[in-house]
């Protein structure tokens, strides 16, 4: 309904620049109701004489107003059409490419779409995080990863399946925001109850130090430097599925693949950012809390001078 809206709107300034700025067309439109007039004028009779004349009286005042308004117009008309092409334009554009638009403050929480199970369990009572699992798991995960090789699906890919130094990574729940921290739990919950798949936290808080490392990689394993990660304002985590006592990360498994992206459909419900929809590094294990972590790092940077 909006799209049409504007649509509609498109076409009236569409209309009103034409009327401006081509001199013939205003000619036909003012021929077109002076005939129109003098029609009426016709048909109206002797009785109407007296308020014809008055009428008359009247639109020439109008008319002499407007051809001095439409003059100035006329004189500005290249701005007024630049203005309105930047107002209309791009909304119409945003909604003809889009079939979802979101803004930076809304909260995906409140639509109807969202998974009514996770919208319980954000609205009961606070969720407990699941017991660490031993170091051993991650001592696995991480040996099985090629030295020196990104963690992709074939050798060329850009889809970063597991993260870089898994052993060392920090797994505290603790360090990772509150209402964030409710809302991966919420997706775990729901993971493992209703499509049996059990998630773990990999990393949740990073360092401004383990970050810089991290970036010093390159590209591959990630863009954002020291104090542009979310991780660091305890806003982003990553999670991996568990079956058979081994972090799963191999995207040729079906089931593996459907879990990830499953995950990622329902923190997407939840307002979060999945970094398998990112259009360079497909990091499918990655969530965060995007709007909040941007706030984050400009108080960050605020006080920092």
């Amino acid at each position: 309904m909006i799209a049409v809206w504007v649509l509609l709107l498109f076409v009236a300034l569409s209309l009103v620049a034409w009327w401006l700025l081509f001199d013939d067309a205003r000619a036909r439109v003012v021929a077109h109701l002076a005939r129109w007039t003098r029609a009426v004028d016709a048909r109206a009779g002797q009785g109407w004489s007296r308020t014809a004349t008055v009428a008359h009286a009247s639109t020439r005042l109008i008319s002499a107003g407007t051809s001095a308004w439409l003059r100035v117009v006329h004189h500005y008309r290249w701005w007024l059409l630049g203005a309105t092409l930047l107002t209309s334009v791009p909304p119409l554009v945003i909604l003809v490419l889009r079939q979802r638009v979101q803004l930076d403050s809304y909260d995906a929480t409140l639509v109807a779409a969202v998974d009514d199970r996770i919208l319980e369990l954000l609205r009961g009572e606070r969720l407990a995080p699941p017991p660490p699992l031993p170091p051993d798991v991650f001592l696995a995960a991480e040996a099985e990863l090629i030295p020196g090789a990104p963690a992709t699906v074939d050798g060329t890919s850009t889809e970063r399946i597991a993260p870089e130094r898994i052993v060392t990574a920090d797994r505290r729940w603790e360090r990772i925001h509150p209402d964030f921290q409710q809302r991966v739990l919420a997706l775990y919950r729901v993971m493992e109850e209703q499509y049996g798949y059990r998630m773990v936290l990999v990393e949740g808080f990073r360092s401004a130090q383990r970050q810089a490392e991290l970036a010093a990689k390159g590209a591959g394993v990630t863009r954002a430097g020291a104090g542009q990660s979310c991780h660091q304002y305890g806003m982003a985590v990553d999670s991996a599925l568990y079956r058979d006592g081994k972090l799963q990360w191999d995207m040729r498994d079906p089931w593996v693949r459907r879990g990830y992206f499953l995950y990622g459909e329902l923190a997407q419900q939840v307002g979060l950012e999945w970094g398998g929809s990112w259009r360079s590094i497909k990091d499918y294990v990655h969530l965060e809390w995007k709007a909040p972590c941007r706030d984050a790092r400009r108080a960050a940077r605020a006080s920092a001078g």
